[in-house]
């Protein structure tokens, strides 16, 4: 399991209701095609968090590029207005946030961070238990 954050281009406020709604869905989607599965995904105006569990073939860095190339296509196609804001044709500045949580360990803990923190404004997107048989995670269909 990965803790996450992406901020926006500029670290501008970017995430309304739409934006969102598209990031989640979005994120969801993903999980057909990847191994990838989204625990928690969540907004707070200028910056994502989420909290995402993956196969050891997908390193930290092959997972990040998927879900940022991924997710800002989409946002930019379903949410053209958006790019008033952010100039250049890229959503996502070019740094981030990872570490690893420890179900037995911190996964509480990182989860009770990322809801307390930063502007106060966090916004829960979608959240779910960890799939715990690494069989069930190329079976499942969560959409």
């Amino acid at each position: 399991m990965y803790h996450l954050v992406f901020p926006a281009k500029y670290r501008r406020a970017v995430f309304t209701e739409k934006v969102d709604e598209v990031l989640k869905w979005t994120c969801l989607e993903m999980e057909l095609r990847y191994e990838i599965y989204f625990l928690e995904i969540g907004t707070d105006r200028d910056h994502a968090h989420f909290l995402v569990q993956s196969v050891p073939m997908n390193s930290p860095t092959e997972i990040v590029t998927k879900i940022k190339s991924i997710t800002a296509k989409k946002i930019f196609e379903k949410v053209p207005e958006i790019k008033e804001f952010l100039w250049g044709g890229e959503f996502w500045s070019s740094g981030y946030y990872v570490n690893t949580v420890s179900r037995y360990g911190s996964e509480k803990a990182v989860a009770e961070y990322v809801k307390n923190q930063g502007f106060q404004d966090y916004n829960a997107l979608h959240k779910r238990d960890p799939i715990l048989e690494a069989k069930d995670m190329g079976q499942t269909s969560f959409i």
